[in-house]
């Protein structure tokens, strides 16, 4: 992973360009928060630095007090490149690791990746690209989620199936145009300064915000299918569950925020567990029909999983509708017992796990 030759070297947040070919290419800073990330790091940091990018260009680990080997990681990596750098997030915090990172970066476009995401060879430059080429103030891609054990590859095939999680673009793919919000994102620093970084407050659910203050102030978020990012899913049931249940509840904080941003996409989970609950009540009460609710609901999953699930190993596919039925009814909870508290600010103890 040795670095290429360097053109001269920018000034902070400036954009003198290195040469490529007959066009320049922007200097560009990759900003990535990482915490108990040893399973993964590795690979994330080589899919970084071997882009087929023209430019120059950093990446800033921004490094969480971890249970595993990632500090220890992430420094090795930094001294076998020398444009890695390593910082310290002592929240372990997402959103605090990313400004911490931002604010050590030095060029003019910020590139954000987790540390259990696997870029393409061709990330970088199909993001430039289309931010010169739109305009816009962030782009992002697919959330390509792609797994390795059998529950792994249930849930990926659940996190790119409608049923799973919508119809959002960056889960499911479609054509190149504007939106909401994307996956990740390669962001303007102008845009970053304007709205003030990321909400430290949001200990989830800090992009979809974060956009929605971008386009609030007149920016853009475009999303292009050229941009794929290969994402691990959770290793386990558990995990997913707690995945889901606090997206649910961070979403509803963003709601909460923003009035007039919750459609009926993030209403679904929370309708569905109400009407199944009721019909449970119903039913041990005598009321035979209120089962048909909750029935209903498991034949829909059985059905749905037979039919996303084509072309699963079957040890994945048999996995399928369990794993929709988590990731609804978890998301459906955490939306409905989010507290009014949740999202006021307030001082994170140092190794404070993100939950």
């Amino acid at each position: 992973m040795n670095p290429p030759p360097h053109a001269q070297r920018t000034t902070r947040h400036g954009t003198r360009p290195r040469t490529g070919g007959e066009r320049t290419w922007p200097a560009v800073s990759v900003v990535m928060p990482v915490l108990n990330e040893q399973r993964h790091l590795t690979d994330s940091v080589r899919r970084i630095m071997t882009q087929d990018y023209p430019g120059e260009m950093e990446l800033v680990l921004a490094v969480g007090p971890s249970r595993d080997r990632t500090e220890e990681i992430a420094r090795r990596l930094a001294g076998e490149d020398s444009r890695i750098v390593v910082v310290a997030n002592p929240t372990g915090r997402t959103p605090q690791g990313l400004n911490i990172a931002i604010k050590a970066s030095q060029y003019s476009i910020i590139v954000r990746v987790d540390g259990h995401s696997l870029l393409p060879p061709d990330y970088v430059r199909a993001a430039v690209e289309t931010m010169e080429e739109t305009g816009a103030d962030n782009v992002g891609g697919i959330m390509a989620a792609e797994g390795v054990t059998p529950f792994e590859q249930a849930v990926a095939r659940a996190m790119t199936s409608r049923i799973g999680v919508g119809n959002a673009r960056f889960h499911t793919g479609g054509e190149a145009g504007e939106v909401e919000t994307v996956y990740l994102g390669t962001f303007r620093r102008s845009a970053l300064e304007r709205v003030g970084g990321y909400d430290e407050t949001f200990t989830r659910a800090q992009d979809w915000e974060m956009n929605h203050r971008i386009r609030q102030t007149g920016g853009r978020i475009f999303f292009t299918p050229r941009m794929r990012v290969t994402y691990r899913p959770r290793p386990n049931l558990r995990a997913l569950a707690r995945q889901y249940f606090h997206t649910g509840r961070w979403r509803r904080v963003v709601g909460r925020e923003h009035q007039g941003t919750l459609n009926l996409r993030y209403l679904a989970p929370p309708i569905a567990v109400v009407a199944m609950a009721a019909g449970v009540v119903a039913g041990a009460f005598g009321f035979w029909p209120g089962w048909i609710l909750p029935g209903g609901y498991a034949v829909a999953m059985i059905v749905g999983g037979a039919v996303e699930g084509r072309g699963l190993p079957p040890s994945a596919w048999i996995r399928l509708p369990l794993v929709f039925a988590t990731m609804h009814v978890t998301w459906g909870i955490g939306f409905l017992t989010s507290p009014p508290r949740l999202g006021q600010p307030t001082p994170a103890k140092p190794g404070e796990p993100v939950v």
